[in-house]
């Protein structure tokens, strides 16, 4: 009796103290919420000392005085002293008003919600895709540790992780857009789809998803490695584990040992890792989409650096790092509840 009041009071004490569930979600939010803020400061005050005057780079070539020069300041704010321009940004972002784009003449919020969904679906079809083959590919690496398909897929894993997006991305579109030699060209080389495209939903859904083909590969051939390489760790620190040997005992097939025991134990890291990863995807999405021209906030972000579009860049500033943040909290939330030795901590 003695000990159950004991533990029932030390469980009180771990909730009072913060370590339930409420005081941990309230932690990990309000980290969270300070993040985003100095992600909007320093947004912000980054693209301040950006080379290039946005008014002279848009007026350049027409024949504009300097008193219309003035008259863009003025109406831009980039005549007010730079205390003054932080604080209307920030009163503004409070407001959920992102400004408005200096090339588009729109809202940048407008603008980043056009942009957003196809962002979602390239990085979303690469993700699962990478996710898929990390995972498979990973699990029979280990089991086979040493192997000659283990050298050879984690060597090519390796190399592709390594090789800079862009030039892939390059040698890709240059291969199976353009066409090298007898192999003939396949696929779209930009957009994100085909003017000349039938109005019919199945006819855009099939042109949508051969222009997806390139980009979303090029991001798969860069991130699988990382899955790969985090579950073939993991099965590998489980692999000497006493409860497999009592699995083999019990007369299980080697295949039922791996799906059953063995896998799901290591999957715990590669899970967490999918979240933790996803929102640096969305920020990596930036030089595949300007490669393929790909409409959406990666295209969007390189389309404003070249001005610089102020307001457009702190935007899509904002929301990239934003979704780290967000990926971050889930990752810790989800990390909670999959490892029974964190909510015991």
């Amino acid at each position: 009796m003695a000990d159950v009041t004991v533990e029932a009071e030390a469980r009180a004490e771990h909730v009072r103290s913060g370590g339930g569930w409420p005081g941990y979600i309230a932690r990990k939010l309000g980290g969270g919420l300070v993040s985003v803020f100095l992600v909007a400061v320093l947004g912000f005050f980054l693209f301040r000392v950006l080379p290039g005057d946005p008014v002279r780079t848009m007026t350049r070539g027409a024949p504009v005085s300097a008193e219309q020069i003035e008259q863009l300041r003025q109406r831009f704010g980039l005549d007010q002293p730079l205390w003054k321009q932080f604080l209307d940004f920030l009163g503004a972002l409070l407001r959920g008003d992102l400004g408005t784009s200096y090339t588009y003449s729109r809202p940048v919020a407008e603008l980043i919600a056009e942009r957003f969904w196809p962002t979602v679906l390239l990085v979303g079809t690469a993700t699962v895709l990478a996710v898929v083959l990390g995972l498979w590919i990973g699990t029979r690496a280990a089991w086979r540790h040493g192997s000659g398909f283990d050298k050879a897929s984690t060597s090519i894993a390796l190399t592709l992780w390594s090789v800079p997006t862009f030039w892939l991305g390059l040698i890709v579109l240059m291969v199976f857009g353009v066409g090298v030699g007898p192999i003939p060209g396949l696929f779209p080389v930009g957009g994100m789809s085909s003017p000349d495209t039938p109005a019919e939903l199945i006819p855009q859904v099939l042109d949508v998803a051969r222009h997806l083909v390139l980009p979303s590969l090029t991001m798969v051939a860069v991130i699988y490695a990382q899955y790969l390489m985090v579950m073939r760790s993991s099965l590998l620190e489980e692999m000497g584990a006493d409860y497999l040997t009592t699995a083999r005992a019990k007369g299980l097939r080697e295949d039922l040992v791996r799906r059953r025991h063995a896998v799901p134990n290591a999957l715990l890291p590669t899970v967490t890792l999918i979240f933790l990863h996803l929102g640096l995807v969305v920020g990596g999405a930036i030089t595949v989409e300007t490669v393929y021209s790909w409409p959406g906030l990666g295209l969007l972000t390189f389309e404003a650096l070249r001005v610089p579009d102020l307001p457009l860049l702190q935007g899509t500033f904002i929301v990239l790092a934003g979704s780290v943040i967000v990926m971050n909290v889930v990752a810790d939330l989800l990390y909670r509840v999959l490892d029974p030795r964190v909510r015991a901590a």
